[in-house]
Parts: structure tokens; C-alpha cells; sequence
């Protein structure tokens, strides 16, 4: 799965390492091992069309955890990306 990015970047290294991982990685995961701002190449992986989602999970603690995964996008989903390409 490479649409669009380049095979030594960092978005292909964070892209194989959510392939890898079944769970998904935190944000401070892929800052801890890829550098720079998680959020900002989870979004940049999304607009490229890479189906990324992320689960929040909450420990007995209360402390929330957002977790961002690779996952197979659902028909509504691409439902609607049908719907915004027609009405544009």
C-alpha cells in the first residue's frame, strides 16, 4: 500500500510500522520513534487516502489513550466520500 509516498520518508516508515502493529501506536509512540509532530503525518497519511483511524481507550485510572491504526474503511464511509465527489 504506497499511494503517493515515497518509499525512505518518514509518513512510509509510520504507515509500515501501523501495518506491523495490530493495536495501532499512541501519538507519543510515533513521535518517540519517527520524529516530529504524529498528528500532523496521521492527517497528512488521511489526505493521501490512507484509512486511519483512531480508538480512544480508557484504563481503570481514567486516563484516555487515543490510539491511531490502519484499518479497512466501512461502506458508509465510502459512501460518503462517493457523495462529496459527486456534489463537487
Amino acid at each position: 500500500m504506497n499511494l503517493n509516498v515515497k518509499s525512505d520518508s518518514k509518513q512510509a516508515r509510520v504507515l509500515s510500522a501501523l501495518e506491523a502493529v495490530e493495536k495501532g501506536l499512541t501519538a507519543k509512540q510515533i513521535e518517540a520513534r519517527f520524529g516530529g509532530n504524529a498528528t500532523a503525518t496521521v492527517s497528512d497519511l488521511r489526505f493521501k487516502g490512507f484509512p486511519i483511524y483512531a480508538n480512544q481507550h480508557t484504563d481503570g485510572s481514567g486516563r484516555t489513550k487515543t490510539f491511531f491504526r490502519l484499518g479497512t474503511p466501512s461502506r458508509k464511509v465510502l459512501a460518503a466520500g462517493y457523495r462529496a465527489l459527486a456534489s463537487a
